[in-house]
């Protein structure tokens, strides 16, 4: 492991510097969550339209968007893990990716609590109602909440391995 490699963020790197590690981290980061968008939303709407209709079950959108959620954190770990933190990614493989999963239900916590309140508490129960707020508004504060906690504590240098 080179001394670069081990440095903190925020430190100068072989990159040109913090910038362009934090840029490139962004950029990637957010590539991978399109994806993992493009998974939670398609299956979140076809959930949310036939079997977990709130017409047939009352919690449906609730039950959706965990089952739309989950698959997409199956995907996103797999693309921050090699991709996107690849450099920081750890030896102890079984802890990283508890810790991804704990980062990620916190962040889905974000998104089900923006769908509670606008659903449940709020009674705006369309379709367009439900995906503006867990897949816009619940996306976009789940995402600054893993992102920081993605960097800062399961991918941070100071806990690689290599």
């Amino acid at each position: 492991m080179t001394t670069d490699e081990r440095a903190p963020i925020g430190s100068r790197s072989r990159s040109g510097g913090a910038v362009s590690t934090l840029v490139q981290q962004l950029s990637k980061f957010a590539l991978v969550g399109g994806v993992g968008f493009v998974i939670d939303l398609g299956l979140f709407n076809l959930l949310r339209l036939t079997v977990l209709s709130p017409s047939e079950v009352h919690e449906g959108p609730i039950i959706a968007k965990v089952v739309s959620t989950a698959v997409a954190i199956a995907a996103n770990w797999i693309g921050n893990r090699y991709w996107t933190f690849g450099p920081h990614r750890r030896s102890d493989s079984a802890l990283e990716a508890f810790e991804f999963l704990v980062v990620s239900l916190a962040g889905m916590g974000v998104g089900l609590l923006c769908l509670w309140v606008s659903h449940y508490a709020l009674g705006l129960t369309s379709l367009l109602a439900d995906n503006i707020s867990s897949n816009v508004i619940g996306l976009a504060l789940g995402s600054v909440l893993r992102f920081a906690l993605y960097r800062h504590w399961v991918y941070h240098p100071r806990r690689s391995s290599r």
